[in-house]
């Protein structure tokens, strides 16, 4: 079964319609934003039955990670240890209830829900997450993960079959943003292949992007907000009682949660405590910035970036996990063009929407944190 609603709402068509709650609306005017860059802006539908039922018994934790592949799979980084006792009841001992277990910490599914595979944990010669975070795979199958956990200070990487490739980093106590020999509880990770380069958004702790050798692990360079040497943030503790301050704006607030880079090569890293998008060229030279629902307090509104599929990659589709919606902004001009969800536990809403992933045909799929925990596709309208 799938839905129509809700959909996209182009703020030109819509804003009563966002007023009064109403789901669903007309597409962009003529002299839209979105229509005067030459393309009219997409829209998209939830998809209610998306993913099919997890055998074993499985429930879904928090979906910190959620991440697309060559073949349109879709790759889910999920928390076995966010469950609550009592939605884990059947691995109790003795059991409490006929379900449920946790599923694995890696997912694949193909585009219709089938489970394709699932892997995942503690092993030999690597150091998996205390508190699962982030995931990306790259072009060559490889599979990037990060934690976030207290002791967190390592990206790793697997062979799609789960077999370990490499660590980057290592656990222990937190150093800071100077220390390029491990990572500061890192949130968002990603391959720029044309370079070979990994690039890494770190972090809860840290406040800085790093980049390293795909291959070696060897560091290659790191900058901090408008491209200056990183500042370390006293105790980073990711939430604020206010809109950030003129101050606070000058440096990364904690946590930097993504690094997306665009084939023209552009970087794009979510200042999530910050309420911004900054710009960059892969050097690390500031090019611009992008406020964002800039009175948001609490945990910040920029989570998580995907670019989209077309050609010129137009659109940036944005998290926003403290307002609970998906944003779609102008890639040249940060400018909202439309919006998804708001919160809620039906289909199609959100609760802290945390990441995004795209696939070839341009469908979205969101990972919800906190109380979410699940997935949900929206197939995009043709």
């Amino acid at each position: 079964m799938k839905f129509t609603l809700p959909r996209w709402l182009p703020l030109s068509a819509c804003a009563s319609a966002i007023a009064a709650s109403i789901i669903g609306c007309t597409s962009p005017s003529a002299s839209s934003p979105a229509n005067m860059a030459g393309a009219a802006a997409p829209s998209w539908r939830v998809d209610a039955a998306w993913p099919k039922p997890l055998p074993n018994k499985w429930i879904l934790g928090q979906v910190s990670g959620i991440a697309t592949d060559t073949d349109d799979h879709v790759w889910v980084l999920q928390r076995p240890g966010s469950l609550t006792e009592d939605e884990r009841s059947a691995a109790l001992n003795p059991p409490q209830a006929n379900c449920c277990t946790a599923a694995p910490p890696v997912l694949e599914f193909d585009a219709a829900g089938n489970l394709l595979r699932s892997w995942g944990g503690k092993g030999a010669g690597y150091d998996w997450p205390e508190n699962e975070h982030g995931i990306h795979v790259d072009a060559k199958g490889f599979v990037w993960i990060t934690g976030n956990g207290d002791n967190d200070g390592q990206v790793l990487k697997f062979t799609r079959d789960g077999k370990f490739v490499m660590q980057i980093g290592k656990v222990g106590p937190q150093t800071g943003s100077a220390d390029t020999t491990r990572l500061g509880r890192p949130a968002g990770v990603e391959v720029d292949m044309a370079a070979n380069e990994v690039y890494v958004a770190d972090g809860y702790h840290n406040n800085r992007v790093i980049v390293f050798d795909a291959d070696s692990g060897a560091f290659k360079r790191m900058w901090g907000a408008y491209g200056k040497p990183p500042i370390a943030v006293g105790k980073p503790d990711g939430r604020r009682t206010t809109a950030p301050t003129a101050a606070q704006l000058q440096t990364f607030g904690s946590p930097v949660h993504c690094a997306r880079v665009a084939r023209d090569g552009l970087v794009y890293v979510c200042d999530r405590l910050n309420n911004r998008v900054q710009v960059f060229r892969k050097n690390g030279e500031y090019v611009k910035e992008f406020s964002v629902e800039p009175q948001t307090a609490g945990n910040g509104a920029v989570w998580d970036i995907v670019l989209s599929r077309d050609p010129a990659q137009r659109w940036l589709l944005m998290a926003d996990g403290r307002n609970n919606q998906v944003l779609m902004l102008s890639r040249d001009t940060g400018a909202v063009q439309g919006r998804l969800g708001r919160a809620g536990r039906y289909a199609g809403e959100f609760h802290w929407v945390h990441d995004l992933a795209v696939d070839s045909q341009g469908n979205l799929y969101a990972g919800e944190v906190d109380t979410g925990k699940r997935a949900q596709k929206f197939v995009v309208n043709r």
